[in-house]
């Protein structure tokens, strides 16, 4: 049975153009599995599902290795168990060359030998592109803090709309809970700001 993986790191990103090699190969919609989060890890739920299925004389399409993970050991570890324990076959469509199992397995030890070395140096560029990644983004959150940017839940300041809320509150005209609800905060956010407010005052 043929199976497909693909795999983008953000909910906003797309996988269509992994997707349309994978029904070029006849790979069944049923079949293709989707997650779209980091690969820093292997629990994904969609992973984790076609992992189950996989049976020993199945084939699973990847686009390429990195979008099985970007954990060095992980990747490694994950690919001999499709490839050795369950024997099944993978095959990364960017360098189907290099990376078909079923190649491999035709050579024996030999093959086994040249399979670990490539899949090592696959899966460390893969680790070490991940890592750069994290660098990047570091740093452009630092640039972008230095430039004014804020990062979180925006901060709620006290404002005419509080004071009002508080005054009617501490006047007996308001519940504390009717107060929170017209100044639009959570109760915890609430008496924050309650105590900001009073020993400001």
């Amino acid at each position: 049975m043929k199976l497909a993986y693909a795999r983008v790191s953000a909910k906003d990103q797309n996988p269509e153009r992994q997707l349309v090699k994978f029904r070029e190969l006849g790979v069944e919609e049923r079949y293709i599995f989707v997650d779209k989060m980091s690969g820093k890890d292997f629990e994904r739920p969609k992973y984790q599902a076609m992992r189950m299925l996989i049976r020993k004389g199945d084939l699973v399409y990847m686009d390429a290795l990195d979008r099985l993970g970007r954990d060095y050991d992980g990747i490694i570890r994950e690919w001999k168990y499709i490839t050795r324990e369950v024997d099944a076959d993978v095959v990364c469509l960017d360098n189907e060359a290099l990376f078909d199992s079923r190649k491999f397995k035709t050579m024996g030890d030999t093959g086994k030998l040249l399979e670990d070395q490539f899949l090592s140096m696959l899966a460390y560029v893969a680790e070490q592109e991940r890592k750069k990644n994290r660098q990047r983004q570091a740093e452009g959150i630092e640039v972008a803090r230095a430039g004014g940017v804020t990062f979180g839940r925006p901060r709620h300041h006290i404002n005419e709309t509080f004071i009002r809320a508080y005054d009617a509150w501490k006047a007996g005209q308001l519940t504390a809970t009717a107060a929170m609800q017209l100044a639009g905060l959570t109760k915890s956010t609430f008496y924050r700001r309650v105590q900001e407010y009073e020993a400001n005052r």
